[in-house]
């Protein structure tokens, strides 16, 4: 470990592009670690964070966390692009965060890549705060009033999501921007660390399980090895372990290791740390996982279990393609939504685990509260299961870890639409490693469509059937629905005996016959049809029977992944 008793607190610096997260960082911090502020060439330029930076500084524990004297927390603070098309990068910086601090700049308010940063954070970090931003460019006179009307819009806007009452703290961390000199004071800055020191907690800290590591650079010394820095997702790693970069498939052993410059043995969940191993190719490694060998699995698709994000305007439908993010990785991919059957609606959710044996009903869309569930017209009442999940198909395979958080996002919608572009998140509950998952693994998964299918009855055979029409086109092979059950709107339930001519019609069998009032009604609706072709349909008017034609439905279960596509009644 660190010295002794150090704990190690990520807090995530998130927010809208230019709202000033950098040089916020740069002031709340005392220690640069290698990957901190801006070292990309391309972000110098443009003067945008491009990659996570990282920097870090100590303070004494402060006595709420309990930690026995001289015990130093040490606050690495993760700063996040905020550039719309680099929302990638947030997404897989939000996975290792333990407090949120969304800067908005005091002048603008939410902007669209803020209100996105939110709902990262909402997904996947417990506390949140907001830092108001660039406080001097605030005209003097008017300055408190701005300040505290911003304070109660952000209340406002938080009001509804987990962070409803977090702490908002205003700053200005560059006071004239960013041409300004050095010398210029940041303010509130003290008040920040103070807010910051307060919001710590003991996170959950787990040095058991796989050792995952997130890696955000990579570098070679010469004659030394080949260094990865990143934040350790889970398990823990030590001096002459061996370690798998899984998108190289390359093991390597650890050498040596350090934490903000200190040599250690040992780094946990939770650490930020440099890892040096014997010799590969920096250029193969900008980013990605490393991991404890064989840990971590390739996969082509996946099922997850999946809650729409509700600031997403419109429906999430089934076939459509999302981004989606999936361990470190995003790549595009295809969604199926199915629920529990009808029955299952209200059922616990199952939110670590996927049951094979079950069936599931395929859903056109996610169903979300006030729609009905929609399987090629079926509705459910305008029920929404407490449970949905999704079969993700991705456009090339991903590397992960299992449980891992998977989030659904149209990427390619116009940055400059103020409109968020996160659509879903979700945990990946099960993963398909095989190229041909969709003959060896997906005929496992029960998913059915509800069928229906209606058609007229032409007229009465015989007191034990009758002869049917428009249920099939001339061309169906009959034979695969003899023995199906059909019912008559007359209220009989029959049987398909087999096709009848030509022409698509077929005979029912009615094993406990037709009723009087049935036969008589198919007569009438028969002699109508047969006068009206004859020409008699002036005299069809004048008749006061208007009998309905009796209708045959024929309702039946199709499972999407049935190589044999049986049909399936209950």
């Amino acid at each position: 470990m660190e010295t002794v008793g150090t704990l190690n607190f990520n807090v995530g610096v998130l927010g809208h592009i230019d709202s000033g997260k950098t040089a916020l960082a740069r002031a709340l911090s005392t220690t640069a670690s290698t990957a901190a502020f801006d070292k990309n060439p391309q972000s110098k330029e443009r003067g945008i964070t491009l990659d996570l930076g990282f920097s870090s500084f100590c303070l004494a524990s402060p006595p709420h966390l309990g930690l026995p004297p001289p015990s130093q927390l040490q606050v690495t603070l993760v700063d996040c692009p905020g550039h719309a098309s680099l929302i990638r990068t947030i997404i897989g910086g939000s996975q290792i965060i333990d407090l949120m601090m969304l800067v908005v700049d005091v002048t603008k308010g939410m902007q669209t890549q803020s209100a996105e940063c939110m709902v990262i954070g909402e997904i996947t970090c417990p506390r949140m705060v907001v830092v108001l931003n660039k406080i001097d460019l605030l005209p003097e006179a008017k300055k408190q009033a701005l300040i505290d009307k911003m304070t109660k819009k952000m209340q406002k806007t938080l009001e509804n999501t987990r962070f409803n009452g977090c702490p908002i703290v205003p700053v200005a961390a560059k006071p004239g921007g960013p041409d300004a000199s050095e010398t210029e004071t940041p303010q509130g800055i003290s008040e920040l660390v103070e807010l910051l020191i307060s919001q710590t907690y003991m996170p959950k800290r787990d040095p058991s399980g796989t050792f995952l590591m997130a890696a955000d650079h990579c570098f070679s010394i010469k004659g030394q090895g080949t260094v990865m820095t990143g934040t350790i997702l889970s398990g823990s790693v030590s001096v002459n372990d061996s370690v798998e970069i899984p998108s190289l498939k390359i093991i390597r052993k650890v050498k040596s290791m350090q934490m903000f410059r200190k040599p250690v043995n040992v780094a946990i969940q939770g650490d930020r740390v440099g890892i040096c191993v014997t010799q590969f190719d920096p250029k193969q490694l900008e980013r990605g996982l490393v991991s404890s060998p064989e840990s971590l699995r390739t996969l082509y698709a996946a099922v997850i279990s999946v809650k729409k994000i509700p600031y997403f305007k419109g429906p999430v439908h089934t076939k459509a393609k999302f981004h989606i993010t999936v361990g470190h990785e995003t790549v595009m991919g295809r969604v199926m939504f199915f629920s529990p059957t009808p029955e299952g609606f209200d059922a616990e959710p199952v939110i670590d685990s996927f049951d094979f044996d079950k069936e599931y009903l395929y859903q056109e869309e996610y169903l979300s509260p006030g729609k009905d569930s929609c399987t090629d017209g079926q509705t459910e009442g305008g029920r929404t299961p407490r449970q949905q999940w999704a079969l993700v198909e991705f456009e090339k395979p991903v590397t992960c870890p299992k449980l891992c958080l998977v989030i659904g996002s149209k990427l390619d919608i116009d940055i400059h639409t103020n409109t968020c572009r996160l659509a879903f998140h979700g945990v990946l509950l099960e993963g398909f490693e095989e190229k041909n998952y969709t003959e060896v693994s997906l005929p496992k998964l029960k998913i059915f469509k509800l069928k229906h299918k209606e058609g007229q009855v032409e007229r009465v055979s015989d007191d034990y059937s009758v002869i049917g029409r428009s249920l099939f086109k001339k061309e169906t092979n009959m034979q695969l629905f003899v023995g199906m059950m059909v019912k008559l709107s007359t209220g009989e339930t029959g049987m398909i005996d087999g096709g009848f001519g030509q022409s698509g019609k077929f005979k029912i069998r009615i094993p406990d016959g037709l009723s009087p009032e049935t036969k008589q009604q198919i007569a009438q609706t028969s002699k109508k049809k047969c006068k009206a072709s004859k020409g008699e349909g002036a005299r069809m008017d004048e008749e006061k029977n208007d009998a309905q034609p009796a209708t045959i439905t024929l309702a039946f279960k199709r499972y999407l992944f049935d190589p044999q596509k049986k049909m399936v009644q209950s």
